[in-house]
């Protein structure tokens, strides 16, 4: 985008470029970045790496290849790349970044799909080698593009997992696979190029996978000059009804051997949750992670644990220790990285909305204080340590895609690059955000909440009101961007929009997120009406006779809860994305954990509270029109939970609408599928508060609008 929006439409929301966190060279004067672009107009998308001249402030282009990804740096002028080959295998590309196009070559072919490259400087021009690919039973390479496609359809288990997120379980597992990739001196060779040697699984006979599906990736594994460290869930346990995640270390002395020692357990006594994070000291001598104390409570508290030698794994420090074993510091981290040094450990974790960057010392043990916060602006994302001291930050914010700072040692924060130029870009503006909050259901609480007005706010009228519940439960609501659930969409349709952290959010102290155990339907319920009451006695703008109520996954069970509760009347419309209609059918989810610890409990042991918080028990007093979205690749929320709703309307006579798509999951993730989510969202709730269509909008501005708009015309039916 190079000049502003006249309106924050989908359009321009899904169309706008995504820039990913950025990787800084050394000295951090020039940083390496992806992004990518969908056009509507084409119907299809375009990627390219990127790298950011810091002092001048231009970027350039590296390569526009197609599938080209994860960009790093071997030196100063050379980089490594990741791209699609033939047959679905990956290609290790290198080149100069200010001629790639002319200069790169193939420095290794790895035949199968592969991802989360790290690489760790041995000696000058010779590199560890990390990446993460899938691994056959046997322990060899796995390739779905070349190996033979069986001659029946039928899958057969024994055990749970049968399913997990949005793909059936197969005997096939997440393997990291390592290796060196090296060159000549150039002194000694003409054409001294990096050659990447044979990779060798580290996992291969130990039973073990990492990353961790479904969402582990680059977090789950480290390398250093003398091995690796990773996470993996317990061999031993059921990974559907246990959490308990491992720490192993492989010591290597020698990278260029085949043959690695097995995996070495990390004991961390009366620790029996995920640990997650692991990292190597600079020195490749020590190791830090972190890890949770119950097994079965995936949003269980994260505490900091260090390995001062990894020689020596049975000696492990937790940092912060207390004496009732939940850790000084009320905070959850959730990722690490030390300071160039090793004197420090630089920490991200939530606060009060916020993704926050604090420091603590790591070489003095034990911690003598509290982390020291050093930036809590937006939603950091990415943190990569310079040479010189300084720290470059990857971030976002809410009316801000991505942000790249410089913070100095004497905490100094310089923006050097706004990609939607603090959300000039976008039509919005910092003025349109504010926080508030109210006093909680439970004593002694507060709850805050984000709001979000249109750009063209006049504090004299009044808008209709937009509720947007969060997921998890155990989540929050950051001053972060996000393509799926983007307060400012809604905003500039012309609602004032508030989104409360109630009972259950992360970022208020684990007290406070640990209160919803029990009480999905009671404690965070009351903090949501007292809140919505809170704003109708102190925001004079914000017309709650117009109010519309939004929410995904336990948003979308709170919807559903509300629609049966005395606050489901005083909404004029309720969207439900991914909700939880009865309590029972939970049992269909894939991580069964989850409800048998928020609800104490397996539904046999302990009926009365599942069946305490179900909203199929109060269908008979859903009234409020209500849309009802459910996809077909949800398996942690089958799709039979949005049908029952949407029937149970049409039964009752309630307006009601369903959207699904038989391609998405959990999520809404195509451009094309999201921009339909969009506009049947904004059409239902608009309609109901008396402003304009979006669909009618959309087509006065864009004539293209009109296939899509005969595209809802034809689901209504």
């Amino acid at each position: 985008m190079t000049v502003r929006a006249r309106k924050f439409t989908p359009e321009v929301l899904l169309s706008a470029p995504r820039r990913s966190a950025g990787v800084p060279n050394a000295d951090g004067s020039r940083v390496l970045y992806t992004v990518s672009t969908y056009s509507f107009a084409e119907h299809s998308k375009t990627s390219e790496i990127r790298v950011l001249d810091v002092g001048t402030q231009r970027s350039a282009l590296v390569t526009d290849l197609e599938g080209a990804s994860e960009p790093n740096w071997l030196d100063d002028g050379h980089i490594l790349i990741l791209a699609p080959g033939h047959d679905g295998a990956t290609l290790v590309k290198v080149g100069h970044v200010d001629n790639f196009k002319n200069s790169c070559y193939n420095a290794g072919i790895i035949e199968a799909p592969a991802s989360n490259v790290k690489l760790h400087l041995l000696e000058d021009n010779k590199f560890v080698f990390a990446i993460t690919a899938q691994a056959s039973p046997e322990g060899e390479l796995y390739n779905p593009e070349t190996t033979p496609k069986p001659h029946s359809s039928g899958r057969f288990y024994t055990s749970l997992f049968v399913r997990h997120w949005d793909v059936y379980v197969t005997p096939n597992r997440n393997a990291i696979w390592l290796g060196t990739i090296s060159r000549p001196s150039p002194g000694t060779h003409s054409h001294a190029r990096y050659k990447l040697s044979a990779l060798v699984n580290a996992l291969k006979g130990s039973g073990l996978e990492s990353p961790v599906p479904p969402f582990g990736g680059s977090d789950h594994f480290d390398i250093g000059s003398h091995g690796l460290v990773f996470v993996a869930k317990d061999p031993d346990l059921n990974p559907a009804t246990h959490t308990k995640v491992n720490v192993y270390l492989v010591p290597i002395s020698d990278f260029s051997v085949l043959r690695l020692p097995k995996p070495k357990k990390v004991d961390v006594y009366g620790f029996e949750g995920a640990s997650t994070a692991p990292v190597f000291s600079p020195n490749g001598k020590q190791a830090a992670f972190l890890s949770m104390r119950q097994d079965g409570y995936e949003s269980d508290k994260n505490q900091i644990f260090i390995i001062p030698d990894i020689q020596r794994p049975s000696w492990v420090i937790h940092v912060l220790a207390s004496e009732d074993g939940k850790g000084k510091w009320d905070h959850s981290p959730q990722s690490m990285v030390w300071s160039v040094d090793g004197k420090a450990l630089y920490i991200l974790a939530e606060e009060k909305g916020r993704v926050c960057l604090y420091s603590l010392p790591s070489n003095v043990l034990p911690a003598a204080s509290l982390p020291e916060l050093i930036m809590n602006s937006g939603a950091i994302s990415d943190v990569h340590p310079l040479h010189n001291g300084d720290i470059f930050i990857s971030s976002s914010s809410l009316i801000d895609n991505s942000i790249y700072h410089i913070t100095d040692r004497n905490q100094n924060h310089t923006m050097i690059s706004s990609f939607s130029r603090d959300g000039s870009m976008f039509g919005l503006s910092r003025k349109q955000v504010s926080e508030i909050s109210w006093p909680g259901a439970a004593k002694g609480t507060q709850v805050h909440a984000w709001v979000v007005k249109p750009s063209t706010f006049n504090e004299k009228e009044k808008y209709p009101l937009a509720y947007l519940i969060h997921g998890g439960p155990q989540g929050a609501w950051l001053d972060s961007w996000s393509t799926r659930w983007n307060p400012a969409v809604f905003a500039e349709q012309g609602y004032v929009v508030v989104c409360p952290n109630p009972t259950g959010s992360t970022g208020y102290g684990q007290d406070f997120t640990d209160a919803i155990q029990g009480q999905w339907g009671g404690l965070p319920y009351q903090d949501i009406a007292k809140g919505f009451d809170w704003i109708e006695e102190n925001l004079p703008y914000v017309d709650t006779d117009r109010a519309v109520a939004l929410g995904a996954s336990y948003g979308g069970y709170m919807m559903n809860w509300i629609q049966g509760q005395p606050l489901g009347r005083k909404f004029k419309a309720l969207v439900t994305h991914d909700g939880v209609f009865s309590m029972a059918g939970q049992m269909a989810s894939e991580e069964l954990y989850f409800p048998f610890h928020e609800f104490k409990g397996t539904l046999w042991n302990n009926r009365e509270d599942w069946m305490k918080w179900d909203p199929s028990a109060y269908t008979k007093n859903w009234a409020t029109p209500h849309l009802i979205i459910h996809s077909e690749l949800d398996y942690r929320l089958t799709i039979a939970e949005g049908l029952a709703a949407f029937n149970t309307l049409q039964v009752r006579g309630v307006e009601s609408q369903l959207l699904t798509f038989p391609d998405e999951n959990h999520w809404v993730l195509k451009p094309e599928n999201s921009l339909l989510w969009h506009t049947v969202v904004l059409d239902w709730i608009n309609d109901h508060v008396g402003l304009p269509l979006y669909s009618k909008t959309s087509q006065k501005q864009d004539v293209k609008q009109q296939a899509l708009a005969n595209e809802i015309r034809e689901l209504r039916i």
